[in-house]
């Protein structure tokens, strides 16, 4: 009689087009009829896995294996409240559809949302095959512009994991956190040309609990960009080349903008990037908001354009309002154990708002040398720091 339940109910899976879980609790997107040529859409063979997986209870797993598959943008969208740890085993390789039609009623390419305890491994690769779609940015030259996907979202995500996974090509930024809790990523590849447009690699924006480590980022904009309401976040053992550097901001755009605080970027390399570390502020500010205790510390600079810049006077297009100062006040901005070589004369570009100077802006062993024909240099505006230890080029105060 128990054999003849067995065969039941999984003839029941079958009759409603559903593959069964192995006992491991395994979901397996080729189980679901995902093809896995690089060609045939397997968005929905993936989604009817997390669905199956998110639906289920204890520790799940969706299973993509090694191969080549084609997604349209998909979701995978929480909670799964019976779930105590979804894992997301991501071996194969997924290519973006390359079509912006799709995308018109989507953020994004890749998005996790509204879930917790999510763990992205495998050592898989997303590749946004972006180049078809860079020529169509308009967004580095227009203000009001609309953005190209991203390649891969996390969505209101709590006490998330992503180790050891590639981002290639996005058609902007590759990586993008947007109010989560809890975020670890660490063994993260991103790549893309120098002259790729805005394709920042890793983009926060109202997190708080982030820790990036130990990846390798070349991308043709910020290897890391932390925007207005992050918090507690740190950056660690990036190597980051070639691209923008890390940034903090660009902060003081909008009148929804929240403080940023308590963010450090330490124990990382800078190699032939345009930019090392930056903190950029809006000039025409909206509303008044905060950046502080904000800490750079033990970087290695290799032959970088500007390794160290304060920015208040930030706004890249040609026709900007600069006759009402950034409202951004910078509290508590330390630069220390900073060494290496500037490719252009201002190794050190220290701008301050005029309305809101900088306060507790600190320098500590910073010692930087040119590697051009011109001697490195120090830039201030409105900016009064405290310096202590060597400090080269020599401080403008």
């Amino acid at each position: 009689m128990a054999m003849k339940m067995k065969l039941v109910i999984f003839l029941c899976f079958l009759c409603r087009g559903v593959a069964p879980a192995s006992a491991s609790g395994t979901y397996n997107v080729m189980d679901f009829g995902a093809k896995a040529d690089g060609t045939t859409d397997d968005s929905q063979a993936f989604l009817a896995a997390w669905k199956e997986a998110c639906n289920s209870s204890g520790q799940a797993k969706v299973l993509v294996p090694v191969g080549t598959y084609f997604l349209n943008p998909v979701e995978f969208r929480g909670p799964c409240p019976g779930v105590q740890d979804l894992t997301f085993q991501f071996q194969g390789t997924v290519k973006a559809s390359t079509d912006l039609n799709k995308y018109k009623q989507t953020h994004g390419w890749v998005a996790f949302s509204h879930v917790d305890r999510l763990t992205l491994t495998g050592g898989g690769t997303f590749d946004g095959q972006g180049a078809v779609s860079w020529p169509l940015n308009n967004c580095p030259k227009q203000k009001d512009c609309t953005p190209l996907p991203t390649s891969l979202s996390f969505v209101n995500t709590n006490n998330t994991f992503v180790k050891d996974i590639t981002s290639m090509n996005s058609k902007f930024f590759h990586v993008a956190l947007m109010n989560c809790n809890n975020f670890k990523g660490s063994g993260i590849t991103i790549k893309a040309p120098v002259n790729s447009p805005n394709t920042d690699g890793i983009h926060l924006e109202g997190n708080s609990g982030v820790t990036i480590s130990s990846s390798n980022i070349g991308t043709g904009d910020d290897c890391v960009s932390i925007g207005q309401g992050n918090s507690f976040v740190t950056v660690s053992g990036i190597n980051c080349g070639p691209g923008h550097g890390i940034s903090v901001g660009s902060l003081g755009r909008y009148n929804t903008e929240k403080d940023v605080e308590n963010i450090l970027v330490r124990d990382s390399t800078f190699i032939g990037t345009l930019m090392g570390v930056r903190i950029k502020t809006w000039v025409n500010s909206p509303i008044q908001t905060t950046a502080k205790n904000i800490t750079f510390a033990n970087l290695i600079m290799k032959n970088v354009g500007n390794p160290i810049i304060v920015d208040q006077t930030y706004c890249p297009y040609s026709n900007c309002d600069n006759s009402v100062p950034s409202r951004v006040q910078l509290k508590d901005i330390t630069f220390k154990d900073i060494r290496g070589t500037a490719q252009y004369k201002e190794a050190i570009t220290l701008k301050c708002s005029k309305g809101f100077p900088c306060q507790g802006l600190k320098l500590e062993n910073v010692n930087l040398q040119s590697s051009g024909t011109q001697s490195a240099g120090s830039v201030c505006l409105n900016a009064r720091a405290v310096y202590s230890g060597q400090v080269n080029p020599t401080p403008c105060n």
